[in-house]
């Protein structure tokens, strides 16, 4: 095999490049990033690109490739800008698929790492959902709009292109001892947020199985869209018993999104306002598809959470901006919904005085 991985210079690039390079039957691996990678690596030849993959056709003839990794991206709204995002995700998708499928490409498959965010969070949502489901709402974040775009162009790639093997992957909410992603880093706190009248359940991915479904699609021919997560799922009460620390008092939807739009923009919390829904309605996804076709999850939902609660302490920045808030991380978010809450009483208090 000779593989080209994008975003090598991110966590899953990286960690797919390793586990390719331990591989006899793979004869040479490529990486391409805009930044240099930030692990080492043996034999893996490094390309540096533009973000958009515009010289990736003649990287692809020149080392003929036949199988290209599609590791880079973004599902994390607080790490990009709209226009970033739309750059990396839509156009670097799009210039990668041209790169596959142009007349006289040696590719043969192409495998994209993406995310159940395609689905949603909204309260018309199925118990679970299947790879043939379509979400129930409209986007509501650039992420799941740049994602819903990225599967348009794939499945128009595999429809003109049948000689491909496309292999398209939705992960669940990905947690592990290394991973600082938003909801890594609210589980992490003294202070769990919750909202008021729901008990919503939630499913996570192992970050060991994320790369072991990655490395199963690009060594087997898979093709299709599945899903990929921990058997099942927990519900909120089973959550809060694992985390064991206290939980957040709860509020509204509108009074909890208030409160984290503040926080947000002031960098005191990572969980952004957008992310509300899917602490209201957060999706569950079937992973029956995979598991026909022989993977199988290592890790239990259980045993991921815990997995993240031993991860790395909470990062220099944020020790830094708790700090200057004078305040223990989102201990401050109970501040600020006391007082949403204390104004919601006065407005209501005044209303039935005027009447």
């Amino acid at each position: 095999m000779r593989v080209l991985v994008t975003g090598l210079s991110t966590y899953w690039g990286g960690r797919a490049a390793h586990e390719l390079e331990q591989r006899p039957d793979v004869e040479v691996v490529v990486g391409v990033d805009t930044r240099d990678p930030r692990i080492q690596l043996e034999r893996t030849e490094f390309v540096r690109t533009d973000s958009t993959y515009s010289i990736l056709a003649r990287i692809v003839n020149a080392a003929q490739i036949d199988t290209i990794l599609h590791t880079h991206l973004i599902v994390d709204s607080t790490r990009a800008s709209s226009r970033r995002l739309h750059e990396i995700n839509v156009i670097g998708t799009m210039s990668l698929l041209a790169a596959a499928g142009a007349s006289g490409s040696p590719v043969r498959k192409v495998v994209l790492k993406s995310s159940g965010l395609v689905y949603g969070a909204a309260k018309s949502d199925p118990y679970f959902f299947r790879e043939d489901m379509n979400r129930t709402s409209a986007p509501s974040t650039n992420v799941e709009r740049s994602l819903l775009e990225v599967e348009a162009f794939l499945r128009d790639f595999a429809d003109d292109s049948p000689h491909v093997n496309v292999t398209l992957l939705r992960f669940a909410n990905v947690l592990g001892d290394d991973l600082d992603t938003p909801f890594a880093l609210a589980l992490r706190r003294p202070v769990v947020p919750e909202v008021l009248g729901f008990d919503p359940r939630v499913q996570f991915v192992h970050e060991d199985d994320v790369v072991g479904a990655l490395m199963y699609a690009t060594n087997n021919d898979v093709p299709g869209v599945y899903n990929v997560a921990a058997e099942g799922w927990l519900s909120r009460d089973e959550l809060r018993a694992l985390v064991g620390r206290k939980v957040q008092p709860s509020v509204g939807p509108e009074v909890m999104e208030r409160a984290l739009r503040r926080l947000f923009s002031a960098g005191l919390v990572d969980v952004p306002p957008s992310e509300v829904p899917y602490l209201v309605h957060p999706w569950v996804v079937a992973i029956d598809r995979l598991k026909a076709e022989g993977w199988n999850p290592q890790h239990t939902n259980e045993e991921t959470v815990l997995a993240c609660l031993r991860g790395r302490e909470p990062t220099s920045a944020w020790k830094a901006a708790v700090a200057a808030a004078g305040g223990a991380t989102l201990a401050t978010t109970g501040l600020v919904v006391a007082a949403l809450l204390r104004r919601r009483r006065r407005r209501s208090g005044e209303t039935s005085t005027q009447s």
